[in-house]
């Protein structure tokens, strides 16, 4: 791969060269840069930019990382009239995303032995862990409403008001999807997960508001210095990861299949037959999880609420955004001055609208999309705002988190012999986990420095600080 040219402090050039058919844009700054370049990040970028049909750069969030085909925190573009859609591009776990909830509570008033009283019964009430289910098991016909509803349809069962879907990405929904283009095989492991948190990098997080860096912003969006507040992130569970592995097998097999050097980066016309049977699928698979958080989220507060002995007016925890991470939509963006429908991947990459945007509910059109970047289970998250910037140069896209730096394996040798509990205790975080092996794997070493992330998306202009959070009670399955 050619070296990167530095554009600016915080943007970086992956000149065209090879198969490339456009340039590729890095966000990060020089410390990020130096871990990129140890990896297969950009060689993935540079495959990414050599696909058909991709319209402007190819991107990497400051938070990117190798993955599957596309790097995780890259964002492309396509022309869905000439370009594809690439299941690596969307990644195993459709629509893994985070949502983030204010309180009427003040962080301080909740000791250590209230907050592992609640850290405790989360864990108890909440499913999580690897292979682990929800109490119900839906039928075949609830998990088919739940595919082409999204979290519209916990709402309609009480989970929730109709007021949440306002702060959902979408309105809690992707239009297109088709429960018929999910295999049997998806529909068994889809209906006994909803409601639950699953393992990995999803938590469920009590933090307090610790600092404000746009007061009006942080009004628009209900943040106060010292709230409580909950972040939720989990994604479609058993159900995303078949979808995703039963259209690569397809597309292996499939005469309309575009197949580049990266075998990872398998691909079909957007408007192919199996093209459209992906987005119907990995639309179902997005529906499942924006009811899922929405279902986590309720039984968040009914939990909260019974160990401290308040009703929801007194918890008043209300949505402040729910925002997906890996999914592909169409979307229309300004390219060269002119709108355009294209097909957006963003892996591991979060949307970020800019102030007046259509799709944004009334109370924020004014701020900006809430851009909600989650760290690990040790240091600080961040709350931003969408930008003009964004909307113009990154196809209103973000990073998600604070992205790997090592990986799972080398996490756990690093683990060894270490009480991460008691570490994390000693910075006045407590853990509550279902396996000491997730613990390992996401120990705050694993991660990039989500303090630099958050700078470089500030400093770059694509989403601009408005509050972090530092957390108090962590729950892993």
């Amino acid at each position: 791969m050619p070296s990167l040219q530095k554009i600016d402090d915080y943007r970086w050039r992956l000149p065209r060269s090879g198969d490339m058919l456009v340039d590729g844009v890095v966000y990060a700054d020089q410390e990020l840069v130096d871990a990129l370049e140890r990896d297969g990040t950009l060689k993935q970028l540079g495959g990414v930019a050599s696909l058909p049909g991709i319209v402007g750069p190819a991107l990497a969030m400051p938070d990117a990382h190798q993955g599957y085909g596309f790097p995780i925190g890259g964002v492309a573009a396509f022309d869905p009239r000439v370009g594809i859609v690439s299941p690596g591009g969307v990644g195993y776990d459709i629509n893994c995303g985070v949502r983030l909830l204010r309180s009427k509570l003040a962080a301080g008033e909740l000791g250590p032995k209230r907050l592992g009283e609640l850290a405790d019964a989360l864990l108890a009430s909440i499913p999580a862990g690897v292979g682990v289910g929800s109490q119900k098991r839906l039928s075949e016909k609830e998990l088919s409403r739940i595919m082409q509803q999204g979290a519209a349809w916990a709402v309609s069962q009480g989970q929730g008001t109709t007021g949440d879907l306002d702060f959902c990405e979408s309105g809690g929904v992707l239009p297109g999807a088709d429960p018929a283009a999910v295999s049997d095989r998806a529909v068994k492991r889809g209906r006994g997960q909803a409601g639950s948190l699953g393992a990995g990098n999803h938590f469920l997080e009590l933090a307090e508001v610790a600092e404000v860096f746009d007061a009006g912003a942080a009004n628009a969006f209900g943040l106060e210095p010292g709230m409580l507040v909950l972040w939720v992130h989990s994604g479609s569970r058993g159900l995303g990861h078949q979808v995703c592995d039963d259209y690569l097998r397809r597309l292996n097999q499939d005469p309309d299949a575009l197949r580049p050097a990266d075998r990872q980066l398998i691909a079909a016309p957007a408007d192919s037959p199996v093209g459209r049977d992906y987005l119907a699928a990995m639309a179902a698979a997005a529906n499942f999880a924006f009811n899922n958080r929405q279902l986590l989220s309720e039984a968040c507060r009914r939990v909260i609420g019974r160990v401290l002995g308040l009703g929801p007016a007194g918890l008043g925890m209300g949505l402040v955004y729910d925002v997906a991470h890996n999914v592909a939509k169409r979307e229309r963006h300004a390219v060269e001055g002119k709108q355009r429908e294209l097909m957006v991947h963003r892996k591991g990459a979060t949307r970020a609208l800019g102030p007046g945007h259509g799709d944004l509910p009334p109370r924020y059109a004014k701020a900006g999309q809430p851009v909600l970047v989650p760290g690990d289970m040790g240091t600080a998250s961040y709350v931003l705002k969408g930008t003009a910037r964004a909307m113009a140069d990154t196809f209103a896209s973000a990073a998600h988190g604070a992205g790997r730096a090592m990986s799972r394996t080398k996490a756990k040798k690093a683990a060894r012999g270490r009480d991460l509990r008691a570490e994390l205790a000693a910075n006045q975080v407590i853990v509550r986990a279902a396996s000491g092996k997730t613990l390992a794997e996401e120990m705050p070493e694993a991660y990039k420095d989500i303090d630099r992330v958050a700078r470089v998306m500030h400093h770059s202009g694509i989403a601009t600080l408005v509050a972090r959070t530092r957390p108090l009670a962590v729950v892993k399955g």
